[in-house]
């Protein structure tokens, strides 16, 4: 299933009241690619998300999403309506119910009028992905490891019925090895959703597994955009900040 979605960043500057923390962004998330947006805390990386989500309102450049051959212009539409148009986000902390089950965390993903529409099929298909879900389908969120609950922030995802997905830092709290089963869920989600993504993320080694594309943000600005995953494997920049060469 190939995505026909992606978005278009031009010009960004934002920021939380006089704090300017974007500076001129701009990037490309094609069709179908996994795009990823490295750099260390402090950069500028969930604020660039929450733009895109509509939950930071920007004051220079431009947000579109191109859905179905049609482009919107994110900018000014609320978080809901972004949701609507099948633009999520997988934040930073994951934000769960933590006194409610993975099944209801799950079901609560589904408010939109497409994805209720498709409920029961996305719920089958978060369980055929993550079976681990499937046997705990009734365990309070509260209860489960970190690596646990990041699946369930991914399946509630899931439940959204996606067309592009946005993951804000992934790794955090997590031990390595569910930092790399991690990456390889968002992988799998893309392939069978047919989703295009873009992911912040810290953790260079692990992202550029599953990286078609990426970008390096440093103090609000994009410094380095690398074409391929060998691009940024390659570049001065990346060795500097996150291979110490």
């Amino acid at each position: 299933m190939a995505s026909s979605s992606g978005l278009e960043i031009a010009g960004i500057d934002a920021g939380y009241g006089a704090v300017r923390v974007l500076q001129g962004v701009s990037l490309s998330v094609p069709p179908g690619q996994t795009v990823v947006l490295l750099g260390t805390n402090g950069n500028g990386k969930t604020t660039l998300m929450r733009s895109i989500m509509g939950q930071v309102r920007p004051t220079a450049g431009s947000i579109r999403a191109t859905l179905d051959g049609q482009t919107v212009d994110l900018l000014g539409l609320e978080p809901q309506q972004v949701v609507e148009l099948g633009i999520v986000l997988v934040p930073e902390g994951r934000r769960l119910f933590p006194r409610l089950s993975v099944e209801q965390n799950l079901r609560l993903g589904a408010f939109r009028a497409t994805a209720r529409a498709k409920l029961d099929e996305n719920l089958a298909l978060c369980y055929e992905m993550f079976p681990r879900l499937a046997e705990r389908r009734s365990q309070l969120v509260g209860s489960m490891s970190g690596g646990e609950q990041q699946m369930v922030a991914l399946g509630r995802a899931v439940m959204t019925a996606p067309r592009i997905l946005l993951v804000d830092e992934p790794s955090v709290g997590l031990a390595p090895i569910l930092v790399s089963r991690t990456m390889e869920m968002i992988a799998l989600m893309k392939e069978r959703l047919g989703l295009t993504v873009l992911m912040a993320e810290q953790n260079f080694h692990q992202a550029v597994k599953i990286a078609d594309r990426g970008y390096v943000i440093v103090h609000g600005h994009i410094e380095f955009e690398g074409e391929s995953a060998e691009a940024l494997q390659d570049n001065e920049l990346v060795r500097q900040v996150y291979l110490g060469l």
